[in-house]
């Protein structure tokens, strides 16, 4: 299902040094998301089956890098129920 974000690997023929950012997660009740930032662009390619409503989705937005002292990674917003989901950082995580 998480096709989208590897086929844009393929087509870019893009290997782990040119990605600024890269994540596959699962998260609570059955969701999962899948994010890409390429390096040298300012968008975020995110994979997203919603953890509340259970949609999949795909969706691009701003790729802002976040302080230290945050304990988000990003934000996105479901398309389908609106519902917000938080992604944590994994870095210092105990």
């Amino acid at each position: 299902m998480f096709d989208k974000i590897q086929s844009l690997i393929k087509e870019k023929k893009l290997t782990p040094t040119d990605c600024a950012y890269h994540t596959l997660r699962t998260l609570e009740n059955n969701g999962k998301v899948r994010a890409l930032a390429i390096k040298g662009e300012d968008k975020l390619h995110i994979e997203l089956i919603c953890p509340f409503c259970g949609a999949y989705s795909y969706v691009t937005q701003e790729w802002i890098k976040v302080s230290k002292g945050s304990k988000f990674r990003f934000r996105v917003k479901c398309p389908k129920c609106e519902k917000l989901v938080k992604i944590t950082k994994l870095k210092g995580k105990k």
